[in-house]
């Protein structure tokens, strides 16, 4: 897989509209892309089962796991001037909302352009220009007039799923993408690249790749593929926080250009510490870079994998700059060492090392 198609599919991913519950776009591109390597099975949901060509159904069944879904918003109300109030899907600071570029999608599945309102500064008080306003104070405005308007012109009604309109791009100097939505994207880019990587390789476990629905608001997805797939043990790709604009150095656990972050402990989740020590040593001896961390908040579908049959679960995530928000930064090389790590590690995989975790 050269750079330049691992680019490619990170941007089109990213692209992609993809709100918890809407992941039909993203599911496209992966179904299209992983067919070559893998059975694929979609559920209701939109959850797809990635079973690796060459799997035998009697060796140890190894999940790969990436959520689809990306935070953003759903239309609520519409009022009488053709704004409509909405709620956020997955956990967002309403400070970073106003006056974003937004897609809403209408009744025929058509995405068109809108902006998250904001006062102009002429409008605004003393006071106003102080304060944030919250969540329930702004609407998103498509260019209509009147509620009637937004519904015969524009088709769009209550429940309509609504993104960042952020187009991806490659940064050549820094090495890094700009875009929106790489918490999980990036995750998702690793499963499917992993996947393909592995395609001709003799492994002594079965690889079954998730790629789960619904995650930025409790890992309902990966809820329901656990059960599926019943694994014996995960490895869980994302795309995590990262740390090193907002942290004393002394702090830093998920920076950029840092290698892949290897997640100890968050709210949901303890990393199997045989399975997280072999991660461990497997990057050291390749000479990866990698990051530990620590967190007092966050969670990952990790947490309901870990709980099915107690599978030994490990996260490697790429770090994301600014994630949850409409415009984020990655960089290629965690990316890529991101991958070379779970491939490296899925390859000294076998029942005897399984059994130490």
């Amino acid at each position: 897989m050269s750079k330049e198609e691992s680019i490619a599919l990170i941007r089109d991913l990213s692209n992609a509209n993809g709100v918890s519950g809407f992941e039909d776009d993203v599911v496209q591109i992966a179904k299209d892309y992983v067919a070559p390597y893998a059975d694929v099975q979609e559920d209701h949901m939109r959850n797809l089962r990635l079973s690796r060509h060459g799997n035998t159904q009697i060796k140890p069944r190894l999940m790969l796991d990436a959520h689809s879904d990306e935070v953003g918003y759903m239309i609520q109300a519409i009022k009488p001037n053709g704004t409509m109030r909405f709620v956020t899907v997955g956990g967002q600071a309403a400070v970073t909302l106003p006056a974003h570029k937004v897609r809403v999608r209408n009744n025929d599945g058509d995405w068109l352009p809108g902006i998250i309102t904001s006062t102009p500064p002429h409008f605004m008080t003393a006071e106003e220009r102080r304060t944030l306003p919250p969540v329930s104070a702004l609407t998103i405005d498509v260019g209509a007039t009147s509620a009637d308007e937004v519904r015969t012109k524009f088709g769009i009604d209550v429940g309509a799923p609504v993104v960042p309109a952020v187009q991806c791009e490659y940064i050549p100097q820094s090495d890094t993408l700009l875009g929106k939505a790489f918490d999980n994207r990036i995750g998702t880019a690793l499963l499917l690249e992993t996947i393909k990587d592995l395609a001709d390789e003799e492994l002594a476990v079965d690889v079954v790749g998730s790629l789960s629905s619904q995650e930025e608001v409790g890992e309902r997805g990966a809820t329901v593929m656990v059960r599926k797939i019943q694994p014996d043990l995960a490895i869980v790709f994302e795309g995590a926080p990262a740390d090193d604009t907002v942290m004393p150095d002394y702090m830093i656990q998920s920076g950029l250009h840092r290698g892949p972050m290897l997640r100890d402990f968050d709210t949901s989740i303890i990393a199997n510490p045989r399975f997280q020590a072999l991660a461990i040593q497997t990057a050291q001896a390749e000479g990866i870079k990698y990051q530990r961390s620590v967190r007092s908040g966050g969670g990952n579908d990790g947490a309901v994998i870990n709980l099915y049959g107690g599978a030994p679960t490990i996260v490697i995530s790429v770090p994301v700059r600014f994630a949850h928000t409409a415009y984020c930064y990655i960089a290629y090389d965690d990316f890529a060492a991101a991958k070379a790590l779970a491939i490296k590690l899925i390859k000294q995989l076998t029942p005897a090392v399984i059994d130490q975790f």
